[in-house]
């Protein structure tokens, strides 16, 4: 409102709006602005308007030709039309910061690294071959007795082929009375070949094989 409207009642109950929260009508320290508005007055304020009271007895107590500032009619805004105009304002710079944009941005970058590093690792796991469980053996293959034939033994032996079997060296073991047994190493993939199995398909060679012992038996 402008200077002139003080002189009416309706300028000075804006006065007292305006006044409410502040106790000069410029800064923070009294000033020209404040004997600008007070000689705009054309008499004391009563107590039907307490803040125009309090700042009107605040500032006779000064010697107003000491007080800083140009002497000119301020333009002065109510107090509820300053506070909706600060309202405003808030609500406009709110609009410019988002509280929460960076953060979901931020999260989104997290999870987009995250997923490129768990695809990587499982490319990586997918190509690493993967551990084949394996395991060693040593059998021993009993012949009916000295008269039998090692060699056709033997042959007989490393015929048996299985997916997973791989056989190794080999050798005869003198028993006693001039029998030997014969004892042969191989390398067997756990998942593919049966330890049962495998002296089952030995001894199925009746004319050659008595018995078949696992003389050792050791995991890879």
């Amino acid at each position: 409102m402008a200077i002139g409207d003080f002189k009416t009642d309706e300028g000075v109950k804006d006065l007292n709006s305006y006044l409410a929260d502040r106790s000069y009508i410029e800064g923070w320290q009294p000033s020209q602005a404040d004997v600008a508005v007070l000689e705009a007055l054309e008499k004391a304020p009563t107590s039907s308007n307490p803040h125009v009271l309090r700042w009107y007895n605040h500032i006779k107590s000064y010697d107003l030709k000491k007080l800083p500032g140009e002497k000119k009619a301020p333009i002065l805004s109510s107090s509820n039309s300053t506070n909706a105009a600060a309202t405003k304002n808030e609500d406009d710079d709110d609009k410019d910061v988002d509280l929460f944009g960076s953060d979901e941005e931020e999260d989104a970058e997290a999870a987009k690294i995250r997923e490129e590093r768990l695809k990587a690792y499982a490319e990586k796991k997918s190509k690493k071959p993967a551990l084949i469980a394996k395991s060693s053996l040593v059998l021993d293959v009993k012949p009916w007795g000295d008269e039998t034939d090692m060699k056709a033994m033997e042959e007989a032996v490393r015929s048996i082929q299985m997916d997973g079997l791989v056989w190794g060296a080999s050798k005869l073991v003198a028993v006693g009375y001039g029998i030997n047994k014969f004892r042969i190493m191989c390398v067997i993939e756990d998942d593919k070949v049966s330890v049962d199995l495998l002296v089952e398909t030995i001894e199925n060679f009746q004319d050659l094989v008595q018995s078949v012992d696992i003389e050792s038996f050791n995991k890879i």
